[in-house]
């Protein structure tokens, strides 16, 4: 019988918002602890997301988060500087894979054989752990940014561009937390 390989899910959380980090999550699972409820982190409500959260911590064989800055994703971009936070994820961790599945279309470079696997989040179940953690990690770390900045209401959004965050951005500029590189906020520094 051939030993099995340890395996690390990565996925991220935060893309999409124009304000806070992009966060991602590395997450090698332990095959005799299988974890119930496993699933892609937009599948999943928040409590049943902060429910697993700790789960998946405990019962993990290796996990880690890691974040790309703000100023980060200005300069690199958001595809960049996603694939820098999963590299940092991974290489943090404390156990090294054999293999790294990353969620998507392209895989951080970590000296590690890697593969992409678009919707990788609802087929692995590494990934779909992964996905949980880099979302619960950036959801607590966008509450802590509301109380720094809580007239954006990030406590509600996460930073998303809802049109409760947008008409925010309007009427009190863009904070020290938001992308400038993104569209609606460039937008609003040129007026």
């Amino acid at each position: 019988m051939r030993e099995a390989i340890l395996i690390c899910g990565v996925d991220e959380a935060g893309r999409g918002p124009l304000a806070g980090p992009v966060s991602a999550a590395a997450v090698i699972l332990d095959d005799t602890n299988p974890i119930a409820g496993l699933a892609d982190s937009k599948k999943l409500s928040e409590r049943q997301r902060d429910r697993l959260a700790p789960i998946i911590r405990a019962r993990a064989l290796a996990w880690a988060v890691a974040y790309a800055e703000v100023d980060e994703i200005d300069r690199l971009n958001i595809l960049q500087a996603t694939l820098l936070a999963m590299r940092r994820a991974v290489l943090a961790l404390s156990i090294q894979p054999q293999q790294v599945l990353v969620d998507g279309l392209y895989c951080p470079q970590t000296g590690i054989s890697s593969q992409a696997i678009v919707k990788g989040d609802s087929k692995v179940a590494a990934i779909s752990a992964a996905s949980i953690l880099a979302k619960t990690a950036r959801d607590a770390l966008m509450l802590q940014l509301h109380e720094q900045y809580p007239h954006y209401g990030f406590a509600e959004h996460k930073g998303y561009p809802t049109a409760a965050h947008l008409a925010a951005l309007r009427e009190h500029g863009a904070s020290a937390a938001h992308r400038k590189s993104f569209r609606p906020v460039r937008e609003l520094l040129m007026l």
